[in-house]
């Protein structure tokens, strides 16, 4: 694929760790504006040249960093506006919740051995104390007088894990016109419950949700599963997808009178797998409820799966030992063997990267953080074609850290397709430069990128937007 070189124009800096970049255009403006969402709590908009808080909810927040050491992938998530948003002044938001702080599902680091049917069986109970915290996704307004008010909250979900709760987490369809959840499978590593899988499981799915339909319930109950909750809140939730690890996202192409759907699912191990599917048979929650109070299994036949957790991207997940003498021989054991074969007939990546790739134009990743479509001319080589963000390369002089920026396109045969590397010219000295968030406009035109000092969230204001530009 060919090489590109793009500039990255600073847009703001010392911010907290950017989750969500996005833009729209407020009530009685003539402009659109660049969002920014921090994980902190904090949405700030640029605008006349400098930088305005919308929105900060901090206090709303629970405490970050404080049981890992500085690291965390709690917070504020995820951000989006409403299609009417000008005339209506409706916003969504998704963050874990102050106060909810739990021990955990498992008080032990959780590892698979394929020998060990223990490992494999793994069931979470006791799930209204054996918790990490609470997520909630809520609906907000822009009243008249400029104040943001919180509306109602449209879900309360209990995540088993602190990791693996989705990341710019809320994006309206433009195909249904309803408010997409991207969530993850609830962390920790290998899926310890396989909730991905299990299809009454929140966790692990992509969900559409249709704010249309007006269900105010004051407190709706805290859940883990589609069948505890009440049914006029299951009547405004589809199930798109399942088999999800952890997603940055989804993010929409048109494509003549239809789109094409883009998403990461971020690696365990061995690789970092971009989607993209334009057909996709949503399950209403109403009918996968239904199914499961009769005890038989709802229709699943072409039914997006990704694989997760018995597949890796295009590979069987699996435990690596290595091989200190030879690292290419290193040797890599199916972790769940049935659960791959019953998984095999899922969705297939569009493009892979790898943990390790000793390739020279190709590098190590660790971590997917963003993937967006982009229509622009301004950059002509990257026209029509989907980028992506790793959090940092994998390599071993790795002083100071270094995220990258690549790009694929849609191959017309459905095949897995290669990347390339997009070089970018921005010196950042000796400062770590994490990329940790990917971002266009609304007609996907311009791109923005997010890019922190730390890898911990407790070191504050060391994040930077830039826009990217020829």
């Amino acid at each position: 694929m060919k090489k590109v070189k793009v500039r990255l124009q600073p847009i703001v800096s010392k911010i907290n760790l950017p989750t969500v970049l996005k833009t729209t255009i407020l009530p009685g403006d003539s402009m659109e504006r660049l969002f920014i969402a921090t994980q902190a709590g904090e949405i700030f908009y640029i605008g006349n040249g400098g930088i305005r808080t919308f929105l900060d909810i901090r206090s709303r927040i629970l405490k970050l960093g404080g049981s890992s050491g500085g690291y965390d992938e709690r917070g504020l998530l995820g951000l989006a506006f409403h299609p009417e948003f000008y005339y209506n002044g409706l916003f969504y938001l998704h963050y874990s919740a102050a106060g909810t702080q739990g021990p955990g599902a498992l008080s032990d680091h959780f590892s698979p051995n394929p020998c060990d049917p223990k490992t494999l069986n793994q069931k979470w109970i006791n799930r209204e104390n054996q918790y990490d915290h609470i997520d909630t996704v809520e609906e907000w307004i822009l009243q008249s007088n400029d104040h943001p008010q919180k509306r109602r909250t449209l879900l309360n979900l209990r995540r088993p894990f602190l990791n693996h709760n989705g990341v710019n987490s809320l994006n309206f369809s433009p195909e249904t016109r309803k408010l997409v959840l991207t969530t993850g499978d609830g962390g920790s590593g290998y899926d310890p419950f396989n909730l991905s899988q299990d299809i009454m499981e929140i966790a692990g799915k992509i969900i559409e949700i249709d704010v249309a339909k007006n269900t105010f319930i004051n407190n709706p109950p805290v859940v883990t599963r589609f069948n505890e909750l009440p049914a006029s809140i299951q009547e405004t939730l589809t199930v798109m997808a399942k088999g999800v690890r952890n997603i940055p996202g989804i993010s929409y192409q048109r494509f003549y009178n239809q789109y094409i759907k883009y998403v990461g699912n971020v690696g365990q191990d061995l690789a970092e797998s971009i989607f993209s599917f334009v057909q996709y048979k949503p399950l209403p929650v109403t009918q996968l409820v239904q199914a499961f109070l009769m005890n038989s299994e709802p229709d699943q036949e072409d039914f997006i799966n990704f694989g997760w957790r018995g597949w890796e991207g295009a590979f069987p997940t699996s435990i690596i030992r290595s091989c200190t003498g030879n690292p290419s021989l290193d040797e890599k054991t199916i972790v769940y063997y049935n659960e791959a074969v019953n998984t095999s007939v899922r969705l297939q990546p569009l493009t892979s990267y790898y943990h390790k790739d000793p390739r020279p134009d190709k590098f190590g990743g660790t971590a997917l953080t963003g993937v967006q479509a982009f229509m622009g001319n301004g950059i002509p080589d990257l026209t029509g074609s989907i980028l992506f963000t790793d959090l940092a390369r994998h390599e071993k002089s790795q002083s100071p850290v270094r995220g990258f920026l690549a790009y694929t396109r849609v191959r017309t045969d459905g095949k897995l397709n290669d990347f390339s590397v997009i070089e970018t010219d921005y010196n950042f000295g000796n400062q770590s430069a994490y990329y940790v968030s990917l971002g266009t406009n609304v007609d996907q035109t311009r791109l923005y990128l997010g890019v922190y000092g730390s890898m911990k969230v407790t070191d504050f204001n060391q994040g930077t937007v830039f826009e990217i530009v020829p």
